[in-house]
């Protein structure tokens, strides 16, 4: 019997991809891959195996996840469309890669996916099967039969899928940099996102009314302590969103355009990444060199359209990082972050490789800069102007 590897999530998509694959006489094997989502991995390996599964494993990588490219999206203030951190395109290379290892340990001819032929996701996954495993077929059983979420809803019941878990008016993915949700209610735009929709944001008034603070030390830029307290990266960040999510900071609503050219409505619940990287953001105001300070940003773009877009294993990306990398030499320091009911706010900044000279920036008595340099510097840089003004004539004229 041939043998497929799916990415199995556990829910409603996946589960009834698993029958459907049982169904056109594959042997499958799931592969639920551990990113840090808030999963009872017990209760994912009885519903792949009641589904059909002939084996479900569950792949640890959690710390893979926030070192290998966690760490890559806070250095790059990775945020698509100025807005989202990416937290379903940063998981899917990491899991495809999973994927195709279990793939080939078993000798399977198919890797598979559940995603719908409208989501990003299928490009995500596609595109890194056929770079990482080009000789394995790629299935997509909900895309190719298109299968909506009502048919898969009967279709699980029909084949005796457990409904309970799986069945939501939303569609949610989740990892630890955060919480996607979509369809359903969400679907009109100018409906206000419902209360239910939120999980690790607590509602207004459950929020703590008195402030706190918290501070993240920071390495060649990314996160290392909290609060003097070193801890690995996975860590760091579920105690950072615990604290953020808490005080209802890090929600997200915006009309995203995804790849495949159509706008969707999206909800993100982001707490900790967004917290994050507002601290990154913060110390690297205070290190990096004016010129490399005004490049960086459209870098920060270019890398974030490439990883959502499923370009994570691609040439440019790879660049893009040594880039990064190099800007973070000296991202080092701690951020003071201030958090209130439904913010986060930088209060403080310090670093040892700080560009800022307080001899230079006062405007006390130890003013160290030079003023009588200014009158040249100022006529040298309006010089061009001057010269247009006096020969082609000022503005408006």
């Amino acid at each position: 019997m041939a043998r497929a590897v799916l990415a199995y999530s556990g829910g409603l998509d996946t589960s009834v991809a698993i029958h459907w694959l049982l169904e056109r006489g594959y042997e499958v094997v799931a592969v639920a891959v551990d990113v840090g989502q808030r999963e009872d991995f017990e209760e994912v390996v009885r519903r792949g195996t009641a589904a059909g599964a002939a084996e479900v494993r569950v792949v640890d990588a959690v710390d893979r996840f926030a070192d290998g490219f966690l760490a890559r999206a806070i250095k790059a203030n990775g945020l698509y469309e100025g807005k989202y951190p990416m937290v379903s395109a940063l998981a899917r290379p990491l899991i495809a890669d999973e994927v195709v290892r279990v793939a080939r340990e078993v000798g399977a001819e198919v890797v598979a996916h559940g995603c719908t032929g409208k989501g990003n996701d299928q490009v995500r996954f596609e595109v890194a099967f056929r770079v990482l495993a080009p000789e394995l077929r790629v299935l997509a059983p909900i895309r190719d039969d298109a299968i909506p979420r009502e048919k898969a809803v009967a279709l699980a019941a029909e084949w005796g899928i457990p409904l309970a878990a799986v069945a939501s008016s939303y569609s949610i993915d989740e990892n630890l940099w955060g919480r996607t949700i979509e369809c359903g209610p969400l679907e009109d735009p100018w409906v206000a996102p419902p209360e239910d929709a939120f999980v690790r944001t607590a509602p207004p008034e459950a929020r703590p009314s008195e402030p706190t603070e918290a501070r993240v030390a920071f390495e060649r830029g990314v996160p290392v302590a909290l609060d003097g307290v070193a801890l690995p990266l996975a860590e760091l960040i579920r105690r950072i969103e615990e604290l953020a999510g808490r005080y209802g900071f890090g929600r997200v609503d915006m009309i995203e355009n995804r790849r495949v050219g159509i706008k969707s409505r999206e909800l993100y619940e982001v707490p900790g990444a967004l917290a994050l990287i507002t601290a990154h953001r913060a110390l690297e105001d205070l290190t990096l060199e004016r010129e490399v300070a005004h490049f960086k940003p459209g870098v920060e773009q270019r890398w974030a359209e490439l990883v959502y877009d499923g370009l994570w294993f691609s040439p440019l990306r790879l660049a893009l990082d040594a880039f990064v990398d190099a800007t973070q030499e000296h991202v080092t320091g701690e951020v003071r972050l201030a958090f209130s009911p439904g913010s986060c706010t930088v209060v403080g900044r310090r670093s040892e490789r700080s560009l800022y000279d307080l001899s230079l920036a006062t405007y006390g008595s130890g003013d160290a800069f030079d003023q009588s340099d200014a009158r040249g510097f100022v006529r040298l840089w309006g010089l061009p102007l001057s010269v247009w003004s006096a020969k082609q004539g000022a503005p408006g004229s």
